[in-house]
Order: C-alpha cells, then sequence, then structure tokens
C-alpha cells in the first residue's frame, strides 16, 4: 500500500564544509499551497504493516503537487550521535552528546543527515517547517552540536520518506495514515516509545480501540 522511494547508503551526515563529503545532494524543500500537509504530522493506522512505516509518526516538512518529503519522529538506529560525529571527523566535548540518539528518518537516501531543532543560530542550509520546527541539513549545525553549541532540542535522523505526486493522498484515502497539525511535544519532548500511542491520543482517540476502517483526521 506504501510505497515509498527507497535508497541504501551507509550514514553519512548533512552537507557542506570541511572535513566528510557525503554522497548525493539533499532535497530542496518548497513551499506548500493550499491543502498542504506541511508542518502536519502522519500517524500510521494500526492496520498499516509496512515494515518501513508500521507504527510510525512522521513530520511532513513539504507537501506540494510534485509530492511530499516527511521525517520519521519515533524510529532510533542502533547508532549514536558519537557515530556519525566521528565520520564528519568531529569530536563531542562530552560523553553526554555522543550519546545523543540517531532516529531513522525513513528509507530514502539513508546516508543523508537531517537535524531538526527548535528556531535558533544561523545554519547555511536551513529550512523553517513552522514556528517552533526548523530542518537543517548543513554540517555546521552538527559541528556546534559536537561543541555543546547547537540549537534547543535538537536531534538528527538519518534518511527520508518521500511520496510521488499524489500518492500520499491516495494512501490517506486508502486509510493508511491520520493526520493531525503538528504538535510540538511529540517532535521534541514525547519519549521515542510512546510518540505513536502519544499522537493518537492528542486527538482524543485511543489507539487500542481504533477500528481499521476509521478515517484520518
Amino acid at each position: 500500500m506504501v510505497r515509498k522511494h527507497a535508497a541504501s547508503g551507509g550514514a553519512t551526515a548533512p552537507e557542506g564544509g570541511s572535513g566528510s563529503e557525503p554522497r548525493g545532494s539533499s532535497p530542496v524543500f518548497a513551499d506548500g499551497g493550499a491543502g498542504s500537509l506541511t508542518n502536519h504530522l502522519l500517524i500510521a493506522m494500526p492496520q498499516l504493516n509496512d515494515p518501513n512505516f508500521a507504527q510510525t509518526v512522521a513530520l511532513i516538512c513539504e507537501h506540494t503537487d510534485k509530492g511530499a518529503l516527511g521525517i520519521v519522529l519515533n524510529k532510533p538506529l542502533p547508532m549514536k550521535l558519537s557515530d556519525v560525529l566521528s565520520q564528519m571527523k568531529l569530536e563531542p566535548t562530552n560523553e553526554h552528546i555522543g550519546e545523543m540518539p540517531v532516529l531513522r528518518g525513513g528509507p530514502v537516501h539513508t546516508d543523508r543527515g537531517f537535524v531538526l531543532h527548535r528556531p535558533g543560530g544561523q545554519w547555511d542550509h536551513t529550512h523553517k517547517v513552522s514556528e517552533t520546527i526548523q530542518v537543517t541539513t548543513s554540517r555546521d549545525v552538527l559541528a556546534a552540536m559536537a561543541r555543546g553549541e547547537g540549537p534547543s532540542d535538537a536531534f538528527i535522523a538519518l534518511g527520508y520518506a518521500g511520496w510521488e505526486s499524489g500518492q500520499l493522498e491516495r494512501e490517506l484515502k486508502e486509510n493508511a495514515w491520520a493526520s493531525m497539525p503538528v504538535d510540538a511535544r511529540v517532535v521534541f519532548e514525547l519519549p521515542f516509545e510512546e510518540r505513536w500511542a502519544g499522537a493518537w491520543r492528542l486527538m482524543g482517540i485511543d489507539v487500542e480501540r481504533l477500528s481499521p476502517e476509521a478515517g484520518h483526521a
């Protein structure tokens, strides 16, 4: 049902600057028009069994008539920030920074890094998702994080989810996803393992009782 572009590759990190030069290029974000789900959360319906997206919550960073780009918010990888920093020849200033989790943002370009964070700082390549959420893809933000000087509530996701033109709309009609306006608590505050059920609770729904036939919000 859910057909995302897949991509292979090991973990490298955001673009730009000296040090490790990652492969490929970061997506270029665009502003969505009327009906856009940019700055919304997608919550996987209970019956969605795609292994990439079962019980996931994704932040839609871009949604236009050409397609959509989202970052999954609740699937930690078996690696830490120190692993990403080492590939960029950066060293965390303390163990706490190095132990920060890294998320699997989606199956597309899994060698690309996206730092989600609250507003703050001036970075080379930053996309404003909303007044409270930004996505940065340049090396400078990770260098600042390594020094303990990065933006507040920042975390990195490797890869993203991509939908072709009209694909996300079809999946919503097929009840693969529910959608809701973004709530920064889901993005920055809830523990990863609580985000899927927590997003449903914010919509006033007990996911344990949710019918597989229920529509999206």
